[in-house]
């Protein structure tokens, strides 16, 4: 029997085909990768911004030993060669260290402002994206930026200061050979005592409460001549003898050259590898911190001129002064400050960044009292709190 289906009757429906649900990962707090991308992006097409960064952490340190490898070639007996240990810790504390905190903190402010500086912060907001993500995503961006060029400039110093090196250490003015032992310095230095009294420096104390004796520096004797009475701090006086036997001299000059072993011991032809592994990620520490100090700093105020000011302050003026005079009642706020505990960090073998490049000679003020893990703690601090509060100004803004 043949079925016949009526006319205009609605021909069944086939059963709807049920979509898998696809992820919508806007509301997710963790950048993805194309964020990241895109803040490099519009880092790296301000040109100022990336013009300064260069001339910093590149163009001075290339100009600086450009200019003392054209000078060494030209006229080796007036200039001393380009590298070696003395340039490395002079470029690093003297400059790298405290202007590449700078720089990171320009970059730091430039990220966490531009947005809002560009009327472009209200558009990113009703992309939907979280606001977190917006503001994680700045970090990696900026760093890559500057930890690139930090590398970069610094590989350059390293590089020159290894391979252009004197191959003689000059102390004092009187070329020394390198690595004695105290002993061996000792003998070193009775074989050359003249030169020893003449150039070492020395200075009272056990062996050496009377006068140099008098020997003969650059064509004019030095000390009182034979037959002086010298008045002594204890009252007495002191006769200078005739005439020092050369015993006498040698003993003097063994005396002096025990007195300055310890400085001498600290003076290298070329830094150690290991110096300027450790070195490098010091500096690179110090450029992150820059970084997120001032991403943090920017977002909270909403712009990037006032932050910046209170950064170079900070960097320049206050944390040289607190790091070195001990005020009673803020001590502990002298402790907080992150350059003083990244002073306290540094790798040994460097003088320290805020002694004028001079390291910790007599007179010298000694850093204030902080123990490592205390200085570790308020480094990693800094870092977090000023990446909370940046990350929650980002959440709270009015867009």
């Amino acid at each position: 029997m043949t079925t016949v289906t009526e006319v205009g009757a609605p021909s069944p429906s086939p059963a709807p085909i049920r979509a898998e649900p696809r992820g919508d990962h806007r509301g997710s707090w963790i950048p993805s990768r194309g964020m990241v991308t895109t803040r490099c992006m519009e880092l790296r097409r301000r040109r100022g911004l990336m013009i300064a960064l260069i001339a910093v952490n590149i163009g001075i340190p290339v100009v600086f030993l450009g200019v003392r490898l054209i000078s060494h070639a030209v006229d080796p007996k007036s200039y001393g060669p380009a590298g070696g240990y003395s340039i490395f810790t002079t470029l690093v504390t003297g400059f790298m260290y405290v202007f590449g905190f700078v720089v990171a903190a320009v970059v730091g402010c430039t990220a966490g402002s531009v947005d809002l500086t560009e009327g472009m912060f209200r558009h990113l907001v009703i992309t939907g994206r979280s606001r977190l993500a917006l503001y994680f995503a700045r970090i990696p961006a900026g760093l890559a930026i500057v930890i690139a060029m930090v590398a970069v400039g610094y590989t350059i110093v390293c590089a020159v200061c290894v391979f252009a090196a004197p191959t003689q250490l000059n102390y004092d003015g009187v070329n020394v050979p390198v690595g004695l032992s105290q002993p061996a310095l000792d003998s070193w230095a009775a074989a050359h005592a003249d030169e020893v009294i003449c150039d070492f420096n020395f200075h009272g104390g056990a062996g050496l409460n009377g006068p140099p004796p008098n020997v003969t520096c650059g064509g004019q004797s030095i000390g009182p001549p034979p037959g002086t009475v010298i008045q002594t701090k204890g009252g007495g006086t002191f006769t200078v003898p005739a005439a020092e036997s050369p015993a006498q001299i040698r003993a003097f000059a063994v005396t002096v050259a025990n007195q300055d072993y310890a400085d001498y011991h600290s003076n290298f032809l070329v830094p150690s590898t290991t110096l300027m592994v450790e070195v490098g990620l010091w500096i690179a520490l110090e450029a992150t911190i820059g970084f997120m100090v001032g991403l943090g700093l920017s977002s909270l105020m909403g712009q990037r001129t006032v932050a910046v000011i209170l950064l170079i302050v900070l960097e320049l003026i206050l944390t040289p002064i607190f790091s070195r005079h001990v005020i009673s009642h803020l001590l502990n706020v002298q402790r907080g400050i992150v350059g003083v505990a990244m002073a306290h960090i540094e790798p040994g073998g460097l003088p320290t960044p805020f002694s004028g490049g001079g390291g910790g000679g007599p007179g010298a003020n000694p850093l204030i009292p902080e123990s490592t893990l205390a200085s570790s703690l308020v480094i990693v601090g800094w870092i977090v709190f000023w990446t909370a509060i940046g990350a929650w100004r980002m959440r709270t803004r009015d867009a």
